[in-house]
């Protein structure tokens, strides 16, 4: 079976920031769906015991307020949450998400780190190697993709769920739950133009230079885990030596920048992989 046809465990969190390594959960949404079967979704809302970001609340929408009246204590949440997610990696349900493992489980990781006392694979008690990360597969089978507006990047959810034809609706955006589902649904469709003959893909498809959709042709989830490790770690080391290039970084220009470059899950701390 191709990797787009499995059933799918689709994951997303909203958090008190951006780093994974200091955020806090705030919401979770786990989504077990796929072709022919009707999704069974998961939610859980955490107190993460400590301020949110400004920016962070912006996105969401859950305030500090809201959380603390309304949340679950921040160990049970995590709790729970890494024992469904151990269930799925059990029963060998591939974790799809968007940019999942650039962000969600190194979130989920550091999570269960901080609350739990052992790390997700810990807690698992297997290597995580059936990842779909969407935003990967974007940037692998789409390069190059110039930002939206400046409020909008080329690779965001939103983008790649537009690109692949999925209609957008913003006053759901940035939910857990509508964030996993549409992550799930751009995977599968990924997957179906990776897989329809050449000549009747989209024309935007075929009008791609470099053309990359059969590089995500008759995999397992296994094999396309395999090659994002990969994908990732080029991606990774190009965009530290742009960084790192004065002339074409310009005002990003960093001549020290450390960009990881492990997928799906960073070593504590970080560091150049």
């Amino acid at each position: 079976m191709n990797w787009h046809q499995e059933h799918m465990a689709a994951l997303d969190f909203e958090a008190s920031d951006k780093d994974a390594d200091t955020a806090r959960i705030v919401t979770c949404a786990l989504i077990l769906g796929g072709v022919g079967r009707t999704p069974n979704v998961r939610t859980w809302l955490l107190n993460p015991g400590i301020p949110m970001e400004p920016g962070a609340i912006a996105v969401h929408g859950i305030t500090d307020e809201y959380a603390a009246e309304h949340g679950m204590p921040a160990e049970q949440g995590v709790g729970e949450i890494a024992k469904a997610i151990t269930e799925v990696v059990a029963g060998g349900v591939p974790l799809v998400g968007h940019n999942i493992g650039g962000y969600d489980l190194n979130l989920l990781d550091r999570e269960c780190r901080r609350h739990l006392g052992d790390s997700l694979e810990g807690i698992t008690r297997q290597p995580l190697t059936r990842v779909i990360d969407t935003m990967v597969l974007d940037r692998q089978c789409a390069p190059f993709r110039k930002r939206i507006s400046e409020d909008q990047g080329p690779y965001q959810m939103r983008t790649t769920a537009e690109t692949y034809g999925l209609e957008w609706d913003e006053d759901k955006a940035h939910g857990a739950e509508y964030d996993a589902f549409m992550s799930a649904r751009a995977a599968y469709r990924i997957g179906v133009i990776a897989h329809t003959p050449y000549r009747q893909r989209p024309d935007w498809v075929q009008a791609l230079r470099p053309n990359r959709f059969n590089s995500v042709r008759d995999l397992t989830v296994e094999e396309l885990h395999a090659r994002q490790v990969d994908w990732y770690r080029e991606d990774a080391v190009r965009y530290q030596a742009w960084l790192r290039n004065k002339e074409k970084a310009k005002d990003k220009y960093d001549p020290k920048a450390v960009i990881d470059s492990k997928w799906p899950l960073r070593p504590v701390g970080g560091g150049e992989g």
